[in-house]
């Protein structure tokens, strides 16, 4: 099975994996949503769908009863762009190498494009996250070192033997949240742990399962994208932990980590901002105003 041309759409599945992550894998950006594992796995919540037009990839979602589409590599033709906009209300994730390449002629076009700053990708380097040097960081330290002094810990990389544990671990957060926020997405890329391929790792607190996380290569293998962080809350700093174990378990290779966007949360942003990002993934929001 192949993607099909458009206007013909069908759903995000795994027999097109392989197509959908190459072309993805491409994108200079990072941009944490264009992987194939993050559009399967939020297929049902955004209803997404897949086309091709030439070498466009196209993918059209709905949102609180708002229809969008996405080209996350490149601009299609104006012709394709002014069919799409008359059923879908507006154009998502245009990523900065999209945009830099094409916005004269969107604004030719009468697309209208504003930045979705609540969707920007929080772009650290991989050395600050694992090394926490200097005076900026000197808080983060304070909160990782109490750690290690307070809890017996221990590191393994995570394998379909420890899913189990995870899986404890996500209920137990489940649990404790009260909602279920990305509660779905999570159980299931548990259960298809082998199919997504992901990277991760989980720890133990006085040898009882206490945390994990999963994430993927970005950008050619230049960034490592963070997709789920689910820990037991009860240990103090524990997320501080995980976060700079798991940085230091990565390979050098990887120049920078994506830990995602903050979705206009601004206790999650003040909490991103404290880690002093190198920089930003940005994206736009593209509507037609002719």
């Amino acid at each position: 099975m192949s993607i099909p041309c458009y206007p013909e759409w069908v759903p995000i599945s795994f027999a097109l994996q392989a197509e959908i992550q190459d072309r993805l894998f491409q994108i200079p950006d990072g941009v944490s949503e264009y992987t194939f594992a993050n559009l399967y796995l939020f297929r049902k919540r955004y209803q997404y769908h897949i086309a091709l037009h030439k070498h466009s990839l196209i993918i059209s979602g709905e949102r609180e009863g708002k229809r969008f589409f996405m080209s996350p590599c490149e601009v299609p033709e104006q012709e394709v762009v002014m069919e799409l906009f008359k059923t879908h209300d507006y154009w998502k994730g245009i990523p900065q190498s999209v945009l830099t390449a094409n916005q004269d002629r969107l604004l030719q076009w009468g697309i209208e494009i504003t930045e979705d700053r609540d969707n920007f990708d929080y772009l650290y380097l991989r050395t600050d996250l694992a090394q926490l040097p200097g005076k900026k960081y000197h808080k983060k330290r304070n909160l990782v070192n109490a750690f290690r002094n307070a809890y017996t810990h221990e590191e393994q990389p995570l394998s379909v033997e420890l899913l189990p544990q995870a899986m404890m671990v996500l209920e137990r957060w489940r649990q404790d949240k009260g909602e279920d926020g990305d509660y779905h997405a999570a159980k299931e890329v548990l259960e298809l742990f082998t199919l997504l391929g992901m990277q991760g790792s989980i720890y133990y607190i006085n040898g009882q399962p206490a945390a994990w996380c999963l994430g993927e290569a970005l950008a050619q293998g230049r960034i490592f994208g963070i997709h789920f962080e689910k820990a037991i809350d009860a240990y103090k700093g524990i997320y501080q932990f995980m976060n700079q174990t798991f940085a230091a378990s990565l390979s050098e290779h990887y120049t920078y980590i994506n830990r995602e966007q903050d979705l206009g949360d601004e206790g999650l942003r003040q909490a991103k901002m404290t880690y002093r990002p190198w920089g930003f993934v940005r994206k736009y929001t593209g509507h037609y105003k002719p």
